[in-house]
């Protein structure tokens, strides 16, 4: 391995030195204590305006907080964002002529001049006279002119739309389906919504579609009816009673404007008021959105629901099922449905579902510290790879990685992939990005480290680019275009506490915590009230005889451990194994009466100095990220491409984390889109399924029970466990 591992980093030697140097046109800057828009901006010597212009998120001096990273352009300049090609522009065009007409051109006449008469563009002109991209304008030149359908004035549209404002645990589904659109039309009325997310807040404002009878189209006497002013109402609370906005009022009655205003006794036209019983949210329902192709029996079929319940649910569905169709689904089928921010997701099989016209385009940052390897001394390089954690996790994820980059190669898909070096350095990774050019990339893997973390995930949100963590599981700053792959530390103690809830029947609990595990200690004790905290001298060591009291020899005892000495693990062990042997037989047989289960696992579990075979008979029991890879094909792959080496826990992830990412953006080239619609997804040895936080990032929520038995691990077999879609 060791051999293999210097090969790699050789190789990464030379690969590194062709990458060429440019000049950086922009810098970041983490907020401190006490510092203003107007001092950064003096100590950037650009503007203030500059910098909110480059940092969007930013409106105004009086939210810039400390911690806040802001992207500073050096040049004074905003910086720039990706503008739409002409390509771009026309596919954008969905308005097509209806018919031409026949233009000859007369001496002195000009494009421009040509246009104004026929109300046209430059660019329409052009896109039906392609020589006038290469050709100058021509007297007697015959010109085909356009004609395009009359479109209604910019007035007249609003009449149809109103603004709506949002309700608290309101989701895009759910304000969809009751409008009775779909969601990308929701997105193509309000433009500023976020792609990135699904998040909707309360109060937000959004325009849509007005309901029929709110508009003075196509009015129906039976739609109305008529309401007689009482006195001090105002324009505002009688649209807040009858939940329409006030310009529809006036609009339906304009009397009100002739008479200077709302008058008390004043008879006015209203829409009936809408039925506001059950309200449709994600307290209510869950809600799926229909995919093309698909028809009523199927959807019955795979949402597990009667035709009639169905219908009653959805009343449009009378008019015919339509794709994009928003329905909406009794909270209750969430027990037998896989769902995801209240919408149901569809069972995707990714590998059947590739597109091998997209190519993805991935970049790997992570700290191989080239700058410490001396390739030319191979002990010391040995020694250095077998002494940091850092570069030994480095070069074996990105083993991994390459065995995935290998695999999807075979399925048919091309990728473009770039490394670098970040050296475990924050300042190199500043380089690096002011160095390169990250337009056009799909997915950032790396680094590391939080620092040189948070700074590429502040430069690649500007460029709307998913960065994937490979390790971290939180940060103390807001990315909402970070993927942390590793679950959050409450993720994996509810995991177990959940699991031990449903299989708890009279054990005896006894709690041993340190200090510095409070949060584990109150988290256990919430879900078993009933449990005996052991004493612990110093923070260090078990009160040995305090304890054994508080041993059942009637009931299994069930001990929580939460430390990261290695010391105290490898200590209580020890007593449990004695107490678990003396307790000994029962009338029932020999069995287990003392187990062991941590909610927090970490190294001091796996030092040399604690016992496995304690562990094994104390049938030791703790929640996981990962798990022993199962995965043959893989094993098979790697130890064939590394001449017969085994892959070890950091290069199972590598292949893992890897070959999500790129079986994701083969489906679809946008990871943010996909996380809307993929689930839980599994691989050699890691789980991954990604739930939004809105501004916070994508938490990982994937994870296992493993339990040592017989002298190996195993991921404890549980009941009605969601199972993975690939």
């Amino acid at each position: 391995m060791k051999k293999y591992m210097l090969q790699l980093v050789f190789t990464m030697v030379l690969f590194f030195a062709m990458v060429p140097v440019s000049a950086q046109n922009y810098a970041t800057h983490a907020v401190k204590e006490g510092e203003t828009l107007k001092s950064i901006s003096q100590k950037y010597r650009v503007t203030p305006y500059s910098i909110l212009q480059a940092n969007k998120e930013i409106k105004s001096a009086s939210d810039v907080k400390e911690n806040t990273i802001l992207i500073i352009p050096l040049n004074g300049k905003p910086v720039e964002t990706k503008t739409k090609t002409k390509v771009e522009e026309e596919q954008e065009e969905e308005v097509k002529p209806i018919r031409f007409i026949r233009h000859r051109v007369k001496r002195k006449e000009t494009i421009f001049g040509i246009t104004k008469k026929y109300n046209i563009t430059q660019d329409q002109l052009k896109r039906y006279n392609t020589n006038l991209y290469s050709e100058t304008l021509d007297r007697k030149m015959i010109l085909q002119i356009p004609v395009f359908p009359e479109v209604e004035p910019d007035e007249e549209k609003e009449l149809d739309f109103e603004v709506y404002t949002v309700q608290p645990k309101e989701t895009r589904w759910s304000v969809a389906h009751k409008y009775g659109i779909s969601v990308d039309s929701l997105l193509i009325l309000n433009p500023e919504l976020d792609k990135t997310t699904n998040y909707l807040a309360a109060g937000q404002e959004l325009k849509l579609p007005r309901p029929k009878g709110d508009s003075l189209k196509g009015q129906k006497t039976d739609l109305f009816t008529s309401y007689t002013v009482p006195p001090k109402m105002t324009l505002y609370s009688l649209g807040r009673e009858y939940g329409i906005p006030t310009d529809s009022i006036v609009r339906l009655n304009p009397e009100i404007m002739k008479q200077g205003g709302l008058k008390e006794g004043m008879v006015v036209r209203l829409p009936k008021k809408r039925d506001t019983k059950g309200e449709v949210n994600t307290e209510n329902f869950i809600f799926y959105e229909v995919k093309p192709k698909q028809n009523i029996f199927r959807i019955t079929q795979n949402l597990k629901i009667t035709r009639e319940e169905l219908f009653r649910l959805n009343p449009a569905l009378e008019n015919g099922l339509k794709a994009g169709m928003v329905l909406k689904l009794p909270k209750e089928k969430a027990k037998e449905l896989e769902v995801k921010n209240a919408l149901v997701l569809d069972k995707i099989n990714l590998v059947d579902s590739i597109n091998v016209e997209n190519r993805p385009k991935l970049v790997f940052m992570l700290p191989f510290r080239l700058d410490k390897v001396n390739v030319a001394d191979t002990e010391k390089a040995e020694e250095l790879i077998k002494n940091r954690r850092d570069l030994a996790l480095s070069l074996g994820f990105y083993t991994g990685a390459m065995v995935a980059l290998d695999s999807i190669k075979k399925l048919g898909v091309s990728v473009d992939v770039k490394t670098y070096d970040t050296q475990l350095d924050q300042a190199k990774v500043k380089e690096i990005l002011f160095r390169e050019n990250l337009n056009g990339v799909d997915a950032i893997i790396g680094p590391l480290a939080a620092g040189p973390l948070d700074e590429v995930a502040v430069q690649a949100a500007a460029k709307k680019i998913p960065v994937i963590a490979p390790i971290s599981s939180d940060s103390k700053l807001s990315h909402n275009n970070v993927f942390f792959s590793v679950p959050r530390d409450a993720v994996l103690r509810d995991k177990l506490l959940s699991y031990m809830e449903k299989i708890h029947k009279n054990e005896n609990v006894i709690i041993i915590a340190d200090s510095t595990h409070q949060v584990a200690h109150d988290s256990i004790l919430s879900k078993f009230p009933a449990a005996q905290i052991a004493k612990i001298i110093d923070n260090k060591s078990l009160h040995l005889d305090r304890f054994l009291i508080q041993l059942s020899n009637e009931k299994e005892n069930w001990v929580f451990l939460e430390t990261d000495q290695p010391n105290m693990v490898a200590s209580v062990t020890s007593i449990l194994n004695s107490a678990n042997t003396r307790i000994g037989e029962t009338e029932e047989g020999k069995q287990t009466k003392v187990r062991m289960f941590t909610t927090s696992y970490n190294g001091a579990f796996e030092d040399d100095a604690v016992s496995k075979t304690h562990l094994s008979n104390l049938r030791f029991t703790y929640p996981s990220f990962y798990k022993e890879s199962e995965n043959d094909s893989f094993v098979r792959a790697y130890t064939k491409k590394y001449d017969g080496l085994v892959p070890d826990r950091y290069a199972v992830r590598g292949f893992d984390v890897t070959m999500d990412v790129l079986l994701k953006l083969a489906y679809k080239k946008n990871l943010f889109e996909t996380s809307k619609y993929i689930g839980l997804t599994e691989y050699a040895g890691n789980g991954f399924d990604y739930l939004n936080d809105w501004t916070s990032g994508y938490f990982n929520r994937a994870c296992y029970i493993m339990e040592y038995n017989n002298l190996t691990i195993k991921e404890v077999e549980q009941k009605n466990d969601v199972k993975s879609n690939l």
